[in-house]
């Protein structure tokens, strides 16, 4: 019940902040106003705006990398909600030992393909 208070309470700031709004509440990117590349995270609350407001094309947009990673911890928090539910453990972590890994691949590669100021890489930009 915590973690959905806490992700419904998230989601009420975005939507009520803006962050689409130049000079808004919440901050720009410290990696991008220090050294002027987009971080992985770069777009992440603009992306859940839309999401907020059901334009997934814009999410896609700000964020593509973002909203796969939200997706994906919206379904593991279902299977954790239903086996909680029916008092059924959920399956062992250990056995997706290559998670980690592939997740760190992914943001790396997200970060370096992102930030590649060649068309039609730049398509990624925002």
């Amino acid at each position: 019940m915590a973690v959905a208070t806490g992700a419904i309470a998230v989601c009420a700031f975005v939507a009520w902040a803006d962050p689409t709004t130049p000079g808004g509440v919440i901050p720009p990117c410290p990696t991008y106003s220090l050294f002027g590349i987009l971080c992985p995270g770069c777009g992440s609350s603009r992306m859940l705006y839309s999401i907020l407001h059901l334009d997934i094309p814009a999410a896609l947009h700000y964020n593509a990398l973002g909203l796969l990673a939200l997706v994906v911890l919206l379904v593991v928090f279902g299977v954790w909600t239903v086996g909680r539910a029916r008092a059924t453990p959920m399956p062992r972590w250990t056995r997706f030992r290559w998670a980690p890994h592939l997740v760190l691949i992914l943001t790396a590669l997200w970060f370096v393909v992102r930030n590649i100021p060649v068309a039609p890489f730049t398509a990624l930009r925002i």
